[in-house]
């Protein structure tokens, strides 16, 4: 890099820091203030926000280091996560149904569903604590990526027998807490929505000049990395890396850690089944604050939609980045050997002088704003559910605006620390995808649906999956991916079922209430006879019309982020398919879903 590349990062910093210091005041008048923006930030502000945090540097490096390797075919794996197709599931029904318990955390709503008494209370503790643990690990692994790209710039010297990339996270996520504690929701909105702008910008410039200066040759050589740390070479063609058709099986080496994948039908059937639980069951962790914050249920829908639109354009851009990869190696005639380091690589090698600035600051801010909200919604879990929950119940705003910040840093140093054990991206990705998170999603998902599920069956559940994630992290670690999700699931759903069974049902007046102001679809018959037959009747129309638009809205999600990847490598077959199929998925979610939400105006 030079001057202006620094020049341009040092001014973009500044900027996000002076941003964080205006919205001070505002965000410590009051918690509500400080994690749900007084519930007054506009919903387009909102879904800005959200693919924001979402289009993270680590993720980023991921999905760029997946489809080098794999093709167009590895989008699918990301199904597991990185494609967030959760938001579909928030677009339609489950965002509205987070937002009508009107809370602050998922652990406060445990109170709202199991009730005030014991059962209730130990649902909310154990769900702030198993929240706690999973963001300070999402920390860890975004830090983890982002000092890996950052570092490869910074050039920051090796000290006190840590890497340079540790360093350069830490400097990173130090700016990030500037303006993360000072003003809270406000500032990680706002300071967002200034990074979306200088995302999509770079987005926008770099397909363009991948789409009309780079085409891949008819052959040519990817890497595919090794159980052992090395990368093999292997030699594809053109026609087969741009099929977006995935196979049913993979050949890949054995002795690849991509060899998990060789059943790659059975492997994507297995990441929809996963998703489609999650996002049934509202598991979007720091994603589910912006949904806490939105002003009704209208405006819940709209986010998610614009939300998901902007972050279709995060494909196009992997695409992009990747086929400069392909291309750097086949004119030096070396490839590029990892494939989580094509990102930074590419950066360096063939983006030009002042635009390498503005793409590394778009970057730095995709990490930022992923750190910031995870901060955020973090430190809300402590303050909320521990701090004033079990402390000091009678503490003042004042007292809790500390906690908040205090609490904050706690959590970036105890992340920072955990990114010392860390060997690769993909490694702890896949662990918290298929994992810690399958040891909360079978909870998760049974709570809106099963009236019988009480608050001993739910914290026991969650606490029998984390010990059967743990166990299975050091017993086998390179496991495949769907035998640890089934493993920790079916651990969980035994726990959760079992202490249920074995225990008192949650009071009828708490069930009765929720049902009623939540609208949940599933096994509620008892409950849904001591309630109004024309509430009943109305509850159970609103039903019907989301899950026939929950047919309508995957398939939505999945083509819009395909036609954008179809563009840049120039398939027009599948371009031009993939366009009608989108407009006519548009038309039924229209006629399904945005006709009536357009109508809901109720705050």
């Amino acid at each position: 890099m030079i001057f202006i590349d620094y020049l341009i990062i040092a001014l973009y910093l500044v900027s996000m820091v002076l941003v964080g210091v205006y919205f001070q005041k505002k965000a410590s008048s009051s918690t509500n203030s400080f994690f749900l923006g007084e519930n007054k930030i506009p919903w387009w502000a909102l879904g800005a926000s959200g693919m924001a945090s979402n289009l993270d540097v680590s993720g980023t490096m991921i999905n760029v280091a997946m489809i080098y390797s794999l093709g167009l075919t590895g989008f699918f794996i990301e199904i597991r996560g990185g494609i967030v197709l959760v938001l579909a599931f928030f677009m339609i029904f489950m965002g509205k149904w987070n937002r009508r318990a009107k809370v602050m955390t998922m652990a406060e709503w445990m109170k709202f569903r199991f009730g005030d008494e014991l059962q209730g209370k130990l649902a909310r503790i154990i769900t702030a604590f198993a929240m706690l643990i999973i963001n300070v690990a999402i920390i860890a692994y975004f830090a983890y990526g982002s000092g890996k790209f950052i570092g490869e710039f910074l050039k920051i010297p090796e000290f006190a027998s840590m890497s340079s990339e540790f360093w350069a996270s830490t400097i990173m996520i130090f700016i990030a807490m500037i303006y993360t504690v000072s003003s809270g929701l406000f500032g990680v909105v706002w300071t967002d929505v200034l990074q979306g702008v200088l995302i999509f910008f770079v987005i926008l410039i770099i397909c363009f000049i991948s789409f009309t200066r780079f085409t891949l040759p008819d052959s040519f050589l990817i890497s595919i990395p090794l159980k052992d740390g090395g990368f093999l070479p292997i030699e594809t063609t053109k026609e087969s890396w741009t099929n977006i058709i995935p196979s049913w099986r993979l050949s890949l080496p054995s002795n690849s850690s991509f060899s998990i994948y060789n059943l790659f039908g059975i492997s994507i059937l297995f990441y929809l089944m996963k998703t489609i639980i999650e996002g049934s069951g509202g598991s979007g962790g720091y994603m589910m604050q912006r949904f806490y914050a939105a002003r009704s249920d209208r405006e819940v829908g709209l986010l998610s939609m614009f939300w998901t639109i902007l972050l279709s354009f995060r494909w196009p851009f992997i695409i992009a980045i990747t086929l400069m990869g392909i291309s750097l190696g086949t004119s030096h005639n070396e490839i590029i050997a990892d494939p989580e380091r094509v990102l930074p690589i590419v950066i360096n090698e063939l983006i030009p002088n002042g635009l390498k600035g503005f793409l590394i600051a778009g970057l730095i801010a995709a990490a930022m704003s992923t750190f910031d909200s995870l901060v955020n919604s973090g430190a809300a879990y402590w303050v909320k559910d521990i701090y004033q929950n079990l402390i000091k119940p009678n503490a003042t705003e004042k007292e809790l605006i500390f906690q908040s910040r205090l609490s904050s840093i706690l959590m970036v140093v105890i992340g920072l620390l955990f990114t010392l054990n860390i060997s690769s991206i993909n490694e702890i990705w896949g662990w918290l995808t298929m994992g810690i998170g399958a040891g909360l999603i079978i909870p998760l998902f049974m709570r809106w649906y099963w009236w019988r599920l009480n608050g001993f069956g739910f914290s026991f559940g969650i606490i029998s999956g984390m010990i059967a994630a743990v166990t299975m992290k050091f017993a086998l670690p390179y496991s495949e991916e769907y035998l640890n999700f089934g493993v920790v699931s079916v651990s969980s759903l035994v726990g959760t079922i079992l202490f249920s069974l074995l225990s008192k049902p949650t009071t009828d007046s708490v069930l009765v209430k929720f049902y009623k102001i939540t609208k949940p679809f599933g096994f509620w018959n008892r409950i849904r006879s001591q309630v109004d037959k024309n509430e009943v009747k109305l509850i159970r129309q609103e039903n019907r019309l989301d899950i026939i638009s929950m047919f309508f809205a995957v398939p939505w999600q999945l083509v819009l982020f395909m036609l954008g990847m179809a563009f840049i490598v120039k398939k027009w077959d599948y371009f031009f398919i993939l366009l009608v199929l989108f407009l006519a998925l548009s038309c039924a979610l229209y006629f399904s879903w945005f006709r009536r939400l357009s109508k809901d105006k109720n705050e």
